[in-house]
């Protein structure tokens, strides 16, 4: 029946992914970035340098699309990317200043829409649901570890 699709989690979690995401792509789109990108950019403003490898743990993404993403982001002068002197295999992968600046004028749009998604929903519940997911994740997670 409707009404059991309705109460999918799957389906619930995408829609909620899709009502939050509504609020931040139009900024991001305005700077020619998808959102995997501007994932991307947020770790690597954290990090002095990452190997691909972590960049794709980190931004949950598989290595075919943040392969695409790299390349796009190298193009346009977002990114360095250079050979690990210890190990050639490895990748590292890091930010440009004009990386930064694009971050530095994105995160205030971003910002601004995260202080409105809380206003809009409560802080205690916004809380509330990250301690949630998280532990939605840290459980399935644990489950197939055992044996």
């Amino acid at each position: 029946a409707m009404g059991e699709f309705d109460r999918s989690l799957p389906m619930a979690l995408l829609r909620a992914r899709e009502a939050v995401m509504r609020k931040f792509t139009p900024a991001l789109r305005e700077h020619g970035l998808s959102a995997q990108q501007w994932r991307v950019i947020r770790v690597l403003v954290e990090e002095d340098a990452l190997d691909a490898s972590e960049v794709a743990e980190r931004c949950a993404l598989l290595m075919p699309s943040l392969s695409r993403i790299l390349q796009n982001l190298h193009k346009r002068g977002l990114i360095y990317r250079q050979a690990d002197s210890g190990d050639q295999r490895r990748t590292l992968i890091s930010i440009t200043p004009a990386g930064r600046r694009l971050f530095e004028t994105l995160s205030p749009l971003n910002e601004a829409r995260y202080a409105h998604i809380t206003e809009k929903f409560g802080y205690g519940k916004l809380e509330l649901l990250y301690e949630l997911l998280d532990e939605l994740v840290e459980k399935l997670d644990d489950e197939h570890e055992e044996p």
